[in-house]
């Protein structure tokens, strides 16, 4: 009796082997020509990146581009351009073209979160001012491939400078589906004459005449892009979001000249609560830093003086931060920091009563921002007194 169930426990009816299949690093979505989807997939040449074969001069990538009526469509059709079967399941990102975000991506990624070969953990960029297709086109320096070039890009600005920080697939589905019905994602940008990114010169010459660069954050309403927030921007709502890991404030000193700092720690608490039945947002910021470099006459020695730097930090983030908030709320209307959540997690019953006009709601809600700075480290003091 079992050895007929012993034919059923093969477990390579399936498979396929490595040089069959074309690797998908990145993935771009465009809209075009009104209603169709072009799909563009960089894929890797395995002879030109390994280390074991002498390259042949080619370029590490190729991009393949096809339209369609539907994501799904144009992703079939691209097995009549490429050598070998796309293969998705080490794709990194996705990257969305502008145009398509304004008018809503929800159905465009309808595909990704259904397919089994792809997985919910890729990145998600927009791409600024250009097409997925022109981002993918580009060859970068130093990373054989653009795409690895894009996830240690957004790895290092992330923790460095912190405008930015990463949103997979899954987040960003759930940040949707959540009662903010808001969420971010990074975008970028193409800094130079696109079609010069295209050639290997590119990766050529010292001076790159063509280059990537993450410039902020993006808003999304719903599923539509309705506006891109600035570097600056995107930094102080990292700080509000409880992302920032790193980066620097610069502030004037008590003469002349300026200080720079070196945020180190960041931790941001939210809480909400109805305040006969009005809802009030409350914002604590802790922060840590270090002072990294010094441009003026000041004494480093003297506690009062620490405390000058802590308290001139603390303002320079609690306006700019507050500053954000108001833009968000007139600008573009619509709950990015996800307070509508925290409001019926704090109190349900309250928030039934509100959910309907949250979105208007929002537009008047009382934020309140503390900040709170203390400096851990000088460096090798000098009195410049």
């Amino acid at each position: 009796m079992l050895l007929p169930f012993i034919l059923l426990l093969a477990g390579c009816w399936s498979k396929r082997e490595l040089n069959e299949l074309a690797i998908v690093m990145a993935l771009g979505i465009d809209k075009v020509d009104d209603d169709e989807y072009e799909i563009s997939v960089q894929l890797i040449d395995p002879n030109e990146i390994s280390s074991n074969t002498p390259s042949s001069g080619r370029t590490p990538v190729v991009t393949y581009n096809t339209k369609g009526e539907s994501v799904y469509e144009a992703g079939k059709k691209l097995t009549t351009l490429t050598p070998r079967l796309p293969y998705y399941a080490h794709t990194q990102v996705i990257v969305i073209g502008e145009e398509l975000a304004t008018e809503g991506i929800r159905g465009s990624l309808d595909l990704f979160t259904r397919n089994v070969e792809t997985r919910g953990d890729f990145n998600l960029l927009i791409a600024r001012n250009s097409t997925a297709k022109d981002i993918l086109n580009v060859l970068t320096p130093l990373e054989h491939v653009p795409a690895n070039k894009i996830i240690n890009s957004m790895k290092g600005t992330e923790k460095a400078w912190g405008s930015i920080h990463s949103v997979i697939l899954d987040d960003f589905v759930n940040l949707l589906n959540n009662n903010s019905k808001s969420a971010v994602l990074p975008a970028i940008e193409i800094k130079g004459q696109k079609k010069l990114g295209i050639g290997k010169t590119n990766v050529e010459k010292i001076d790159t005449p063509v280059l990537l660069q993450y410039s902020g954050m993006a808003i999304f309403n719903e599923d539509r892009l309705v506006g891109i927030l600035s570097d600056e921007e995107s930094r102080y709502f990292s700080y509000l979001n409880n992302k920032m890991q790193s980066t620097t404030e610069v502030i004037s000193c008590p003469k002349e000249g300026v200080l720079s700092t070196e945020i180190t720690k960041s931790v941001a608490k939210t809480t909400g609560k109805f305040e006969s039945g009005i809802p009030v947002m409350n914002v604590s910021i802790n922060i840590e830093q270090n002072v990294a470099e010094v441009q003026c006459q000041i004494d480093l020695t003297k506690n009062s003086t620490i405390q000058k730097i802590n308290d001139k930090t603390r303002d320079l983030i609690k306006d700019k931060t507050e500053q954000l908030i108001l833009t968000i709320q007139e600008k573009y209307r619509t709950d990015v920091f996800g307070y509508g959540e925290i409001l019926h997690r704090s109190d349900p019953e309250e928030w039934s009563n509100i959910k309907n006009d949250w979105e208007t709601l929002f537009q008047d809600l009382k934020v309140n921002v503390e900040v709170n700075v203390t400096t851990q480290g000088v460096g090798n003091i000098m009195n410049k007194s």
